[in-house]
């Protein structure tokens, strides 16, 4: 994305480039965009994130991005913004060649072709939209949602964002066949989204550059022009707002058991996007909602799907039961719990699928891992795990423990945030998606 156009619209929100990434914060006021608002703190924290995201995977690192993002909505957005959602949309490199989208909250990704677009809302999301496009012919663009529909320009305009940081509504990330052509294109809206489930130079050196021009690239840090510093960035406040050891350790290679954590499965996203579009929130549980229509768990004080308080003095009712947390795998990838679950290192035609549990499958070259070893399942707020008699067993670590408790086969158990699972010689983690100490 680097030797791409990005133009910035007009807007009051914060936008920033980042090591060849676009991310957008919104800012919810009063008054005007400034250095101690919480959506520049946001900005710059986020900022810091994808750098270190970028330097672990130069080439394609947009599910590092995803993964710590979510993390950080989890853990910090909280101490930046109390009882306020912050908003975001990033845009970055994913492998293959492919752009990561992440959004939160209302912020709108648009896909434009020569003769169609898309429109992905993070509002229609539960809780976060994590997908991996193909670059449009014509332009990406991501928009703080502002209650009316976002559109492209008919014709991009010679702004050209490189490396910084501008106070906008959002930013247009244009191809280069869209940067050759001189006709003009009329936007139309479209369908909504579906829920889906080399260092770089530190933050001091980013400066707001413009330039109509591809070869405009900023200087890097051995040059004498890379002491230009945007007015807005704090480098020391955003590393503060990072627990800095604990998101590295998520990025640098780790020892889980006896041997390393394998190497991402390079086909595994493809299985969790297509398990994730297949699975419809269907099922209906008692419950309350929160003051944003969310439905939430009722013995939670807080909503599971944003966070905000929930009024417990209310009536039970009849709600759709959202995707009640995540499992994080130890290469990274995560997995929306939805619906239940089988995991196993070969699943597809088990008999749980039979009856209409998910596949998730894992590769592991430890030999300890059965076909279908464990199912996960989902009853009314609670996330259970089961071992199905595999030979090996399963096992699981709960949060401040040392040692690892087998389970008992064929006897359920209820997990609890941060709860570690291992099968095989892998390892999952449980996790919930509101940021604590919101949840349970």
């Amino acid at each position: 994305m680097k030797d791409r156009q990005v133009e910035v619209v007009g807007g009051g929100h914060a936008v920033a480039g980042v090591a060849g990434a676009v991310l957008v914060v919104r800012h919810r006021g009063p008054g005007p965009l400034h250095q101690d608002s919480p959506a520049m703190m946001a900005l710059e924290s986020l900022a810091e994130l994808i750098r270190e995201a970028a330097g672990y995977a130069p080439d394609g690192y947009g599910a590092q991005v995803a993964r710590q993002a979510t993390r950080w909505l989890m853990t910090h957005a909280e101490q930046i913004s109390p009882g306020v959602p912050i908003d975001l949309g990033i845009l970055s490199p994913a492998e293959s060649g492919g752009i990561a989208i992440f959004l939160h909250g209302s912020v709108t990704a648009v896909l434009s072709e020569a003769a169609t677009t898309e429109h992905i809302r993070g509002s229609d999301a539960a809780f976060t939209v994590d997908r991996v496009v193909t670059p449009p012919t014509r332009a990406i663009a991501v928009f703080v949602d502002d209650g009316r529909p976002p559109a492209l320009p008919q014709r991009r305009g010679i702004g050209w964002l490189v490396e910084g940081i501008a106070e906008a509504g959002g930013a247009i990330v244009w191809s280069a066949e869209a940067r050759g052509r001189t006709t003009e294109f009329v936007d139309q809206p479209g369908p909504t989204a579906r829920i889906d489930p080399s260092p770089t130079a530190s933050p001091r050196d980013i400066a707001p550059t413009a330039s109509p021009h591809a070869e405009a690239f900023p200087p890097t840090a051995s040059t004498p022009e890379a002491s230009h510093v945007s007015p807005f960035l704090d480098t020391e406040r955003a590393t503060a707002l990072l627990d800095t050891p604990h998101d590295q350790a998520a990025f640098a290679p780790t020892e889980i058991g006896t041997n390393p954590a394998p190497r991402p499965d390079p086909d595994l996203q493809r299985r969790l996007e297509a398990t994730a579009k297949a699975t419809a929130l269907t099922v209906k549980v008692l419950g309350f909602k929160c003051a944003r229509a969310h439905p939430s768990d009722p013995r939670a004080a807080f909503c599971t799907v944003c966070g905000m308080p929930v009024d417990q003095t209310q009536a039970l009712i009849e709600v759709v039961r959202p995707p009640l947390g995540m499992l994080v795998l130890d290469d990274g990838m995560t997995f929306m719990l939805a619906a239940d679950v089988v995991v196993g290192r070969d699943p597809d035609h088990s008999e749980p699928v039979q009856r209409g549990l998910l596949p998730l499958r894992i590769d592991d070259s430890s030999g300890g891992m059965s076909r279908a070893h464990a199912e996960i399942r989902l009853t009314n707020w609670d996330v259970t795990l089961l071992d199905r008699g595999s030979t090996n067993g399963t096992r699981t670590r709960p949060p401040g423990y040392r040692d690892w408790i087998r389970l008992n086969p064929n006897l359920p158990v209820v997990l609890t945030p941060g709860t570690e699972i291992m099968i095989g010689n892998r390892v999952l983690r449980y996790e919930l998606l509101a940021p604590p100490p919101f949840g349970r």
